[in-house]
């Protein structure tokens, strides 16, 4: 049909019942196209796991030949009827997935209610690309923030099968912590699961009922903190040990320790920074080099766990008065400077304002509120550790 006849049909009046006709015609297009694109996966994976066989077959004979070179009958025969032992897979299948689409032939996210006021009911973070896993997943990127490179490694070194489970026995929360108020709002928390503690624990019936891998985001631990200047706090007097908090004379603290993950709420954030959702999305995919596509091509899915650092927090005294609005707070957000953190570097003054902050949220601990210090892993106001240095050399 030419351009001429379709601004004709165009032009003409609607059939009689032609909306709901257009809608029928539409709904057997998308259940055709949804029926088509399932058997063009289904051949397409069958290719591939052809093409997969017949190359570890080929690299079997190139190993067997390599082997058997140099050797007597009699060694020969040893490698023959010797067991073969099964090796770490590097990927259940060699088929790579690039991206998906909503609504494709057996995508089936886990639903996800975001701030809903029912915990059972807001649903699991899934993310993990396993055999079992992939099709449900309701979020975008990978466990471990920037972690996940090294991850890969290990998968593409067959250290690691990408489909090992982990065993999370004994590794609950050293602490109850909540549910608050604020994990029933949607706007309140975008940048964390606040259920990330929780998630192996609080989804079990998933994970054993539909053989879904589903990973905490958060892990909270209690442990005791030395730092050399704390030492001299207690000589001069600003710290005076407790045995609860300030364990002794050395300065020594008692401290529960938040490590977090980053999770991204898009709306949320998006709505944080004043743009809509579809920017974030695009600039995301654009200045990753592209690594997500699915920013873009999945806009069902509201979840991105970023390749980037999370924090941790450090809590001293009760965790429980954190949130209470009758407790006193006292609270130090500090991005990581390793320089000046660990190596005191004396180019920057930030490990010093470290120590003021360890020492006046155990103090207000000390006096029955909270103590709390908060350390992104962040370095230079997330410029990284490479301009933050130019900085140093321009500013000479």
């Amino acid at each position: 049909m030419s351009a001429s006849e379709v601004d004709q049909a165009s032009s003409r009046e609607p059939l009689p019942g032609s909306l709901a006709e257009i809608h029928k015609v539409l709904v057997s297009i998308q259940q055709d196209y949804r029926q088509l694109a399932g058997t063009m996966e289904a051949l397409q994976g069958k290719v591939n796991i052809i093409g997969g066989i017949k190359q570890s077959e080929a690299e079997e004979h190139q190993d067997h030949q390599t082997s058997t070179v140099g050797l007597d009958s009699t060694d020969l025969n040893a490698v023959r009827t010797k067991p073969s032992t099964q090796s770490r897979s590097s990927s259940a299948s060699s088929r790579i997935i690039l991206t998906t689409y909503p609504g494709q032939a057996g995508i089936d996210p886990i639903a996800m209610n975001w701030g809903h006021s029912d915990l059972t009911l807001r649903g699991p973070v899934v993310v993990s690309r396993s055999q079992s896993t992939i099709r449900r997943r309701n979020a975008i990127g990978a466990h471990g923030g920037s972690y996940s490179i090294y991850h890969a490694l290990a998968v593409a070194s067959k250290n690691i099968d990408i489909d090992h489970k982990p065993d999370f026995t004994n590794t609950e929360p050293a602490v109850n912590i909540g549910p608050f108020p604020q994990w029933s709002d949607a706007n309140k928390i975008v940048s964390m699961d606040p259920l990330g503690h929780l998630a192996p624990w609080l989804f079990s019936n998933i994970i054993r009922d539909q053989n879904v891998q589903i990973r905490p985001t958060i892990a909270i631990t209690k442990a005791h903190m030395k730092l050399p200047e704390l030492e001299q706090s207690v000589r001069t007097g600003r710290l005076v040990p407790d045995g609860k908090i300030c364990l002794n004379s050395t300065g020594e603290l008692a401290v529960t320790k938040f490590a977090v993950e980053p999770v991204w709420w898009l709306p949320g954030v998006a709505e944080r920074f004043g743009i809509d959702e579809g920017t974030l999305r695009k600039a995301l995919f654009e200045n990753t080099g592209g690594s997500f596509p699915e920013l873009i091509t999945r806009g069902d899915i509201k979840l991105f766990l970023p390749p980037i650092g999370g924090l941790t927090v450090y809590c001293f005294g009760d965790p429980v008065k954190m949130s209470s609005s009758d407790a006193r707070l006292a609270l130090r957000v500090h991005d990581e400077c390793n320089g000046s953190d660990v190596f005191g570097s004396d180019i920057c003054t930030c490990r010093p304002y470290l120590i003021f902050g360890v020492e006046e949220a155990v103090k207000e601990a000390q006096r029955g509120g909270s103590g709390v210090v908060i350390y992104f892993r962040k370095e230079g106001r997330a410029l990284g550790e490479v301009t933050k240095y130019l900085v140093y050399n321009a500013r000479e």
